[in-house]
C-alpha cells in the first residue's frame, strides 16, 4: 500500500524575504502598502511591483488573507495576512491569529502551491506574546493538513528571526512528532 510522504513542517533560522519558495507570509497591516518589521522588508526586497499590486487590494482585515505575486523576491507569492494586536488576550486575539493560519494556508493551497514560509505572525511591535503564538501556529497548521485529503503541501516552513522563536518553534513542532531539521 503507498503511503505519501508527510508534508515537511520545520522552523528555520533567517531572513524570509531570501526564502526560494513558492509562497511566503507578509505579517502585514490592515493597508496592505507596507509597514516595518517583517512587513517592511518584504516590501523593500519585492520591489516598487508590490506596492502597486497591494494598492489595488483595498486592504485586508484582520485575521483575513490576500495574495499577490513576489516580484524580485525568491518566493513566486507573497500572502498577505493581518495578525491581531495584542490587548491582553480578551479581544479575539487568539482566534484572529489561528484565522491568519488557516486563510494563508487555504489561499495556497487554491493557488495550488506546495511549499509555504510563515514569520512569527503579530509577534513583533504587534506584542503577542511569542510562546502563545507559536503554540497557535503550529496547532493550526497541523489541524489545517489533517483535514485535507492527501497531501496538501510538500513544506511547510516556520521562518524565525531571532534565536527564541526558534527554539520555540523547535520546541512546539517537537510535541507534534516533527523533527526540528525534518
Amino acid at each position: 500500500m503507498y503511503t505519501p510522504p508527510k508534508t515537511m513542517l520545520h522552523a528555520v533560522r533567517g531572513d524570509i524575504t531570501r526564502l526560494k519558495i513558492d509562497v511566503i507570509v507578509n505579517a502585514a497591516n490592515t493597508s496592505l502598502l507596507g509597514g516595518g518589521g517583517v512587513d517592511g522588508a518584504i516590501h523593500r526586497a519585492a520591489g516598487p511591483e508590490l506596492l502597486a499590486e497591494c494598492r489595488a487590494l483595498g486592504g485586508c482585515a484582520t485575521g483575513e488573507s490576500k495574495i499577490t505575486h513576489g516580484y524580485l523576491l525568491p518566493a513566486r507569492f507573497v500572502i498577505h495576512t493581518v495578525g491581531p494586536v495584542w490587548h491582553g488576550g480578551s479581544h479575539n486575539e487568539d482566534d484572529l491569529l489561528a484565522s491568519c493560519y488557516r486563510n494563508s494556508l487555504q489561499l495556497a493551497l487554491s493557488h495550488q502551491l506546495q511549499s509555504i514560509a510563515f514569520p512569527a505572525i503579530s509577534c513583533g511591535v504587534y506584542g503577542f506574546p511569542l510562546k502563545r503564538a507559536v503554540a497557535i501556529a503550529v496547532k493550526e497548521v497541523r489541524a489545517f493538513l489533517a483535514s485535507e485529503p492527501g497531501e496538501a503541501f510538500r513544506e511547510i516552513v516556520f521562518c524565525c528571526f531571532d534565536e527564541q522563536a526558534l527554539i520555540a518553534y523547535e520546541i512546539e513542532t517537537r510535541q507534534f512528532g516533527e523533527s526540528p531539521d525534518a
